[in-house]
């Protein structure tokens, strides 16, 4: 896989994922301070997307191209 389809595949998962993450959580950050937001929300994302989302977007990948 070129790394510009990696880079594609890892965008797709991770920016919708921050949006919802981020906006779930937005009533729980209010009481956390501003620098401490961005690392408690990638606490949630990361785990997400690297054991759940791009998993299964490689495997639409390969069906995909199987074609």
């Amino acid at each position: 896989m070129s790394r510009h389809h990696q880079a594609l595949m890892v965008w797709v998962a991770v920016l919708p994922t921050l949006t919802v993450v981020q906006l779930a959580l937005s009533g729980l950050l209010e009481a956390v301070p501003p620098l401490l937001r961005p690392p408690v929300v990638a606490t949630v994302v990361v785990p997400i997307v690297v054991y759940v989302l791009l998993p299964l977007l490689q495997r639409v990948r390969s069906r995909v191209t199987k074609r």
